[in-house]
């Protein structure tokens, strides 16, 4: 007979014997459940008073007491102050993604343009990611098109290269893009490194607000010039001028008082929520975008907010000003945090009048027009998947749908893809491309193909589950293509060991006819949907969706290859050398051609390397 002590705490129980080890200072507990999956991640001054009152069994919402009955392990980290705690929570947040915290879904990084200073002639251009580059970086831009613009906008007033530094080196005369007036042509000395740099400059400073005082400038020089008679140089700087008034002209909403701020405004209705952002930077609008957190019905909104605010800034630079249209909680705690974590003073401000207030009650508009279409759409979603799983026989309506699709041209450069589909539409952030690697697949065989992908991916699943982690799972899969796609996939399945996923074939009707396709299953006969079935669009759109992003997978990898240069295979030649080869020979070929010696008069060359390369262009 087994002693009552042998038996695991659970719930409340467990938490009530964690608290009396827990000390009376701020940090952050985590909840686990019973699979190890991360329940919630919380902060508190006191962490022996805060976990206390999850042991005391009187909830105020339904969802934290299903919380607590679900906890099997708690783990704890302590911290300096509360506002330590807080940045701890916020990363924690994100790296587990708990069930039971507000969590932001979509967390890309945002394009920004950076106007690279290791070269003499500064390089404009648009950047993504972590700041490595040394440069001067201007952003966020809400989406590639905002940030295309102004890029397009920029070479037209500012005429800086967007050309690689190889492409800068090699350059004999100046390209198409000084032909259209879109760059000054350093690279053939058109004009003057010292010339150049004065652009810079001004681009420079138009990026940091001083739209104004750039226009001036450039308005009492095309004056000067036209009452020199110097008419051509007149109406280059007139040209300039107007591309610079371009980017005030296309902006719907600009600000006169708020030179750099971000404005949040949440609307939330029915269990559901969306934050609308707005970027202003130099005193225009650099773009928005809307995100819609997992939030339950009984969760406020100022805590939706400082959750969503402190997620949203966890790895993103924090302007001066964010302003908000309702107060976040703990706001004082939040500032202090954004200060810590940005080295200077930052402001979170709910704006009472005046154009700050403009700015948030328009971001208010858009967030409630956006969620109104999202909770249509959620509507119209839902009832095809119930539809779906109906036509498929599926025992639920599937969470998560994933489409596979093979590109190729006669199979070189064969690219597989990956997409993923739920309740709430398209989940472009889990969209997966696989670069087709086995040296023992027949050009062009598609099974083979879609094996290598499955396996990859199911292999790489399974890999995930017995470490432990909760990887996203799916519940119905979709390959392009019929019976023989089919067997290929249930052969992968079966070696792996999944057996609970479903898997659909879709084959192309007679001459790739859409409306007219046959849809595969398993131990079933092949069938039909109906010409006009809402099923039957809502399948198109997936495998179309699917097709899209393979083929721009597959030009992106042969785009790659064509612009591979033979010299960067050769061992011993970097960077620097190859610069100095294409300097020296023109191109890739001129340097076949050359001769040892010739070889060995360019800067940096030994003699043994000048033969490497001299003997790698001629190897049989």
């Amino acid at each position: 007979m087994s002693d009552e002590s042998d038996i695991p705490l659970t719930g409340a129980s467990l938490i009530k014997d964690q608290v009396r080890r827990l000390p009376d200072r701020p940090g952050v507990y985590r909840m686990f459940g019973d699979g190890g999956e991360a329940l919630y991640v919380g902060k508190a001054r006191s962490l022996k008073k805060r976990v206390a009152q999850y042991a005391q069994g009187r909830f105020h919402t339904q969802r934290i007491a299903l919380m607590v009955d679900l906890t099997r392990s708690m783990e704890f980290t302590t911290t300096r102050t509360e506002t330590d705690a807080l940045l701890l929570e916020i990363n924690l947040i994100k790296q587990l993604k708990p069930r039971f915290n507000v969590l932001l879904r979509d967390d890309k990084s945002f394009p920004e343009i950076v106007i690279r200073r290791e070269h003499p002639a500064a390089q404009l251009r648009k950047h993504r990611g972590a700041h490595s580059i040394k440069g001067d970086y201007f952003g966020p831009f809400a989406s590639a098109w905002a940030v295309n613009r102004t890029l397009n906008t920029l070479q037209k007033a500012f005429l800086l290269r967007s050309c690689s530094d190889n492409v800068y080196e090699t350059r004999t005369r100046p390209c198409m893009l000084h032909q259209i007036r879109r760059c000054s042509a350093p690279c053939t000395g058109l004009i003057s490194l010292d010339d150049y740099q004065k652009l810079v400059e001004e681009a420079e400073a138009f990026l940091r607000g001083k739209s104004r005082s750039v226009m001036g400038k450039m308005s009492a020089e095309m004056q000067a010039a036209s009452d020199a008679l110097e008419f051509e140089r007149a109406a280059r700087l007139r040209d300039r001028i107007r591309a610079l008034s371009s980017i005030a002209q296309e902006t719907q909403v600009n600000a006169e008082t708020v030179a750099e701020a971000d404005v949040f405004a949440l609307h939330a209705e029915g269990g559901q929520a969306c934050v609308q952002v707005f970027f202003f930077r130099a005193g225009q609008n650099w773009g928005n975008r809307a995100y819609f957190p997992r939030v339950d019905r009984s969760d406020a909104d100022p805590e939706i907010l400082a959750a969503f605010l402190g997620q949203f800034y966890d790895d993103r630079p924090i302007p001066k000003l964010v302003l908000v249209n309702i107060e976040p909680a703990e706001a004082v705690l939040l500032t202090d945090a954004f200060g810590l974590k940005a080295g200077r003073k930052i402001t979170i401000l709910a704006p009472q009048r005046g154009e700050k207030r403009r700015l948030v009650d328009h971001a208010l508009s858009n967030a409630r027009e956006a969620l109104g279409r999202r909770m249509a759409e959620s509507s119209t979603q839902s009832r095809l998947l119930t539809a779906l799983c109906e036509t498929f026989g599926l025992e639920a309506q599937p969470e998560r749908i994933e489409v596979y699709d093979n590109s190729h041209v006669m199979g070189t450069n064969a690219v597989g893809a990956m997409i993923v589909a739920g309740p709430e539409g398209f989940q472009k952030n889990q969209y997966r491309k696989f670069n087709i690697r086995s040296a023992d697949l027949t050009p062009g065989d598609d099974y083979a193909m879609m094996r290598e992908v499955l396996h990859r991916r199911f292999a790489r699943l399974a890999k995930e589950m017995e470490a432990g982690e909760n990887p996203p799972r799916p519940d119905l899969v979709l390959l392009d293509g019929g019976a023989g796609q089919l067997a290929a996939a249930r052969e992968i399945m079966a070696d792996l060991g999944v057996d609970d996923v479903a898997l659909v074939g879709v084959a192309k009707g007679p001459d790739r006819d859409a409306g007219l396709e046959r849809f595969f299953l398993p131990d079933k006969a092949p069938f039909m949907l109906e010409p006009k079935s809402p099923v039957l669009y809502f399948l198109q759109r997936l495998r179309d969706e699917a097709h899209r992003f393979a083929i721009g997978a597959h030009r992106t990898r042969r785009a790659m290859a064509m612009r591979a240069n033979p010299l960067d295979e050769i061992e011993g030649v970097g960077p620097s050398r190859k610069r100095a080869l294409l300097h020296a020979f023109g191109s890739a070929r001129g340097v076949s051609r050359a001769s040892v010696d010739d070889l060995t008069k360019v800067e940096g060359l030994s003699e043994p390397l000048a033969q490497r390369i001299h003997d790698h262009f001629r190897k049989a």
